[in-house]
């Protein structure tokens, strides 16, 4: 299972697909963590661009957002 990189607080658990465990990260929290250190709009363009639009291979990562 392949993990993101200073996300740690944004894990929220495994999604499981036939054979394979995909790490699951909270969308929203993620963009708080990097919020931390960068404007909100910047943090989102940032996390859209190399978090989500990066593809590692069958272990990527995916990112819940969740609606209302």
């Amino acid at each position: 299972m392949l993990l993101a990189d200073g996300f740690e607080e944004a894990y929220i658990g495994v999604g499981r697909q036939f054979n394979k465990e995909i790490a699951v990260y909270d969308y929203e929290k993620c963009i708080d963590i990097l919020s931390k250190d960068m404007s909100p709009q910047e943090a989102m363009e940032y996390f859209e661009f190399n978090v989500v639009g990066a593809y590692v291979g069958e272990e990527t990562p995916i990112f819940l957002e969740q609606k209302s």
